[in-house]
Order: C-alpha cells, then sequence, then structure tokens
C-alpha cells in the first residue's frame, strides 16, 4: 500500500484533500468555459427576493475579468494587475497600507513542495491586521500551519475555499520544490 493511501486512511483531513485533488483534476480538462450559475438558482440567493433584479448576475459580472480554471473562474490578481478592478485600499483615511514584496517560505522540512507564501498579492487586497496577529503571529517560527486547521477554515482556509482560489489547487501554494542533495564526490581510495 502506498504511502500516501495508509496515511489518509489514519487522518481524515488528509484524504479529504487527495479526495478534492482528485475532483479538481478530473474535472479541470472537461471544464473548458466558464460557466455560473444564474443568481436565482446558486443555492446561495433567495430566488423570491426582489433585491435580486438589482443585483448584477455573476456571468455579467465575470466573464469580462481575466480566466482561471479554478474557483470562481477569475483569475484575480491578473485583473488587479492589468487595472479591469481597483478595490478599496482602506475604509478609513486613517489607515495605513502597507505593500510588502517579501515571500515567506514554508513546509521546509515537509515532503511536499516547499510553500512560497507571496505578501505582495496578498497585501494589494488586504491590510495585514486581516491575518496579523491573530491567525498568524508576525515573528519566524512562531506559527504552526496545519493542512487539517487549514481545511477547516482557519489559518490559510480562512479565505481560501472561500473567497480565494480553492484548496484543490495545491500546487498554487506547494510550488517550491525541494533542493536537491548536493552528490557526493567519490574519494579516492587511500594508500
Amino acid at each position: 500500500m502506498p504511502a500516501s493511501t495508509s496515511r489518509a486512511r489514519r487522518s481524515p483531513a488528509l484524504a479529504l484533500v487527495l479526495a478534492l485533488a482528485l475532483a479538481a483534476s478530473a474535472g479541470a480538462g472537461a471544464q473548458g468555459a466558464r460557466r455560473w450559475n444564474p443568481l436565482a438558482g446558486d443555492d446561495v440567493h433567495d430566488p423570491a427576493s426582489p433585491a435580486l433584479g438589482v443585483l448584477q448576475e455573476p456571468r455579467e459580472a465575470l466573464s469580462r475579468l481575466p480566466p482561471d480554471t479554478a474557483g470562481n473562474q477569475v483569475d484575480w490578481i491578473r485583473a488587479l494587475e492589468a487595472g479591469h478592478i481597483e478595490p478599496r485600499t482602506r475604509l478609513f483615511p486613517e489607515t495605513r497600507i502597507e505593500l510588502r514584496d517579501t515571500d515567506v517560505l514554508l513546509n521546509l522540512a515537509g515532503s511536499t513542495p516547499i510553500v512560497r507564501f507571496p505578501h505582495r498579492q496578498h497585501t494589494q487586497w488586504l491590510d495585514c491586521a486581516n491575518c496579523h496577529e491573530h491567525l498568524f503571529k508576525s515573528q519566524p517560527g512562531a506559527n504552526r500551519y496545519s493542512m487539517e486547521r487549514i481545511l477547516q477554515g482557519e489559518q490559510c482556509g480562512v479565505c481560501h475555499g472561500a473567497v480565494a482560489f480553492p484548496l484543490t489547487e495545491c500546487d498554487r501554494c506547494h510550488s517550491v520544490p525541494h533542493p536537491r542533495p548536493a552528490l557526493a564526490t567519490p574519494r579516492a581510495p587511500p594508500r
């Protein structure tokens, strides 16, 4: 039995991740055209609400934005960088916006590829206080990351899987290969 299968049996969260990843990879090729449910049939909005007629349909709003293959099928970072959207940077004029260009590498000792957390893309949308200090501590090494917690809507899962690309897109976060160990140089036999 492969190691990943035996680990999945011990961890329901890992089993869920594997199942989601398989389902996502199976559906990605067949997806082709982008599709959005009308608001009246999306199982979120009340089809009897008179306000429904005032809201913009997702197809009308999202089809003009750069495509993506996951989630709501919009590449929000490309949309932001190309000027298609201009989200508010603050609600209150006194809020100081801090754009950060630093990347943080996580999962350095894990068996999956290293996670590269890009502060730049996140701080274009969010103030630091959205995540720090309640979701993540600012001090290096102070956080214990867990896919199980993320899948339960904690840590990164507060946004990813809800308003950002879904957790089935593993390689978007686990994107940096582990460095290969240097090959040992053979030594000459002693004389």
